[in-house]
């Protein structure tokens, strides 16, 4: 079997919260600590869609310091957790265009962080 003709993994999404702390050009509100992003991103397995999403907040100059996976849409079902239809788009869409989507960004001011 030639190298191009093994089955490939299929691609799926997981749903990641990751707290930022603050770097220069970062974006971020003035005066907030860091921020935390919720985001939905492909991968073959959760540590995939890990190492992209911290590859691709980098670039962004953002300084991602902790990452919570919440695993798949079947996942998060099985353990309970709703998901609405403008939280599936979004899955959709990142599963559609192989990518990340920052779904929502929190920023931290002050005492907010733990």
């Amino acid at each position: 079997m030639s190298e191009d003709k093994k089955p490939k993994r299929p691609q799926q999404v997981f749903t990641l919260l990751i707290e930022v702390g603050r770097k220069d050009g970062d974006g971020l509100p003035k005066g907030a600590t860091g921020a935390a992003l919720l985001c939905y991103a492909t991968g073959v397995d959760e540590a995939e869609a890990v190492r992209e999403t911290v590859a691709i907040l980098k670039q962004a100059d953002l300084n991602p310091l902790d990452v919570t996976g919440y695993g798949t849409p079947e996942e998060r079902i099985a353990q309970g957790h709703e998901i609405d239809e403008d939280e599936r788009a979004l899955m959709d869409r990142a599963a559609a265009e192989n990518s990340v989507v920052v779904a929502q960004m929190t920023p931290f001011f002050g005492e907010d962080r733990e």
